[in-house]
């Protein structure tokens, strides 16, 4: 396939991601998931330009950032689940008590 056809496409994928932070400002979950699509997007976006440059060093890169952006999630759902057991929510509006 060609990259022509990709690029726009994965372009269309970081906005999305870029889109569902803004609009869903108060859900963590959703704003979690919005925040792997955009690295999602960098990811394919490495792998292509490696794919074109024909350099090996963008793939390992791109399995980096995958593995930094898997614990990443792991970390962030865990602290989901203990935020969700002591408020009963997961809304960003009870984020600020944590600050006392």
């Amino acid at each position: 396939m060609d990259s022509r056809f990709i690029l726009p496409a994965i372009i269309f994928l970081f906005f999305i991601g870029i889109g569902g932070i803004i609009l869903n400002r108060r859900n963590l979950l959703l704003m979690l998931i919005s925040v792997e699509l955009i690295l999602l997007a960098v990811n394919i976006q490495l792998s292509l330009f490696a794919l074109i440059l024909d350099d090996l060093i963008g793939v390992i890169i791109a399995l980096l950032v995958l593995t930094v952006a898997a614990a990443e999630s792991a970390i962030g759902l865990a602290l989901l689940v203990v935020h969700y057991r002591i408020r009963g929510s997961i809304s960003t509006d009870l984020l600020r008590l944590l600050k006392n």
